[in-house]
């Protein structure tokens, strides 16, 4: 598996690559200038599952705002630099724990040397990160168009400029909006470095769109043991990207915990508000730090038999339903009730 094999990259007090657990990632999206609602998203983001944050550094203010976020923050930050290199360098010298750039955006190469002089001093990670979107014009006329091997090409020029500056404590991050361009990319480059890999889909879209295009690309990439750090880029709140990132890895198996809830999709013998009610519960599942299934079902005849893989589950009829033990049946409930009985049957597993 390429994971198992990529370097380890230290990152505040977080590992990477090596095999070591696959981390999630967000970017805020608050000015990070703004230090109290930059702090209250990172918390927030933190809660739902976050374990490396990234905050965009354009100006010097928000390089100096970063010593007083990461006062109050717990998991590792990451500035995100695109052309001032006196911004990346401000960013390690207020506490980034690892800083992001596109060498070719830097400019000259005396300030990427300047770049990589601070980072080298303080042992802080760079993330060499490329975009289709902004592939080299000679790059773009040598393959005819923007491709999967132009994008490699690209990090792995920028990644050998690094190295000759003599630093590799590097993280490569490449990124399309094309999901198997995106796909292809990384299977040619985990066949030629074995620097740990940052994955996602770039601009993916809106909470609907944007979850497709990145479960399909990330699972494609993820399944074939490719990626050692992972973002989920929505347009929209940033605690979506992690909810989306966390049930992505339990899907293909490269996580374990937290409850997962299955729920049927409805049908004409549903007499239940099932929709809501499945809503409601998986809500209410991130509150329990439980390693089980809770099926949500629409149907008294056939719920019990589908809820039978579950740990847990409730099945809705008219007026009322049932609380389901691995394909079960505990009690017949109220139907208002069932939401409250699954609490408690929830609370007390947690206790057990």
């Amino acid at each position: 598996m390429y994971r198992d094999h990529t370097r380890v990259v230290k990152i505040g007090d977080r590992m990477i690559g090596g095999g070591n657990p696959i981390l999630i990632q967000s970017m805020t999206n608050t000015r990070t200038e703004d230090v109290e609602a930059t702090v209250a998203q990172i918390q927030r983001l933190t809660a739902a599952g976050c374990e490396i944050i990234r905050c965009t550094v354009p100006n010097m203010e928000a390089a100096l705002a970063l010593k007083e976020i990461k006062k109050q923050i717990r998991i590792p930050l990451v500035a995100d630099i695109h052309f001032d290199y006196k911004m990346a360098i401000a960013a390690m010298e207020n506490g980034a724990d690892k800083i992001r750039i596109n060498p070719g955006n830097i400019g000259s190469l005396d300030r990427i040397k300047a770049v990589t002089d601070t980072a080298r001093d303080r042992n802080i990670p760079i993330r060499v990160g490329v975009n289709s979107g902004s592939l080299e014009k000679e790059l773009v006329e040598k393959y005819h168009g923007v491709t999967a091997e132009g994008i490699v090409e690209s990090a792995l020029d920028k990644v050998r400029l690094i190295e000759d500056l003599g630093y590799d404590n590097l993280v490569i991050s490449i990124k399309s909006s094309d999901v198997l361009m995106c796909a292809k990319a990384h299977r040619l480059i985990a066949d030629k470095t074995d620097y740990p890999l940052h994955v996602g889909i770039t601009e993916a879209g809106t909470l609907f769109s944007g979850n497709i295009k990145s479960s399909v690309g990330l699972g494609i990439i993820l399944s074939q043991g490719i990626g050692d750090t992972i973002r989920v880029s929505l347009t929209g709140d940033p605690v979506e990207e992690i909810k989306s990132a966390k049930l992505i890895l339990k899907t293909l198996g490269l996580r374990k915990g937290g409850i997962e809830v299955v729920s049927c999709p409805t049908c004409g013998r549903t007499k239940i508000d099932l929709i809501s009610l499945a809503n409601q519960v998986e809500t209410m599942a991130a509150e329990f730090p439980l390693d089980i299934k809770v099926a949500v079902m629409g149907c008294v005849v056939n719920g019990p038999g589908e809820a039978k893989e579950a740990d847990i589950g409730i099945a809705g009829g008219i007026g009322e339903g049932l609380l389901i033990k691995h394909g079960e049946i505990v009690k017949k409930l109220p139907e208002e009730q069932l939401l409250s009985a699954l609490r408690r049957e929830l609370e007390n597993w947690k206790n057990e």
